[in-house]
């Protein structure tokens, strides 16, 4: 029951790894897809997906160091 806290962490850790990679894969297929549709657009569609996926990885990181803080402060 003390370490059940644990299991806790090791969920929102594993949840928000899996959430973030899945953000990622989508945002990447998608950019992938309208540069083989129109080869023309590649700057700008590199330009508009760079931003979401820099916010996406940064959520992430943000929400492994509070996991982290969470259990170092226990």
């Amino acid at each position: 029951m003390e370490n059940l806290y644990i299991i806790g962490v090791a969920l929102g850790l594993g949840l928000t790894v899996v959430g973030a990679g899945l953000g990622i894969g989508r945002f990447a297929a998608a950019a992938a897809e309208g540069i083989a549709r129109q080869p023309s657009a590649a700057p700008q569609i590199n330009g508009a997906v760079q931003l979401p996926l820099f916010l996406l990885e940064g959520l992430a990181i943000l929400a492994e160091v509070f996991i982290f803080i969470v259990v170092l402060m226990r």
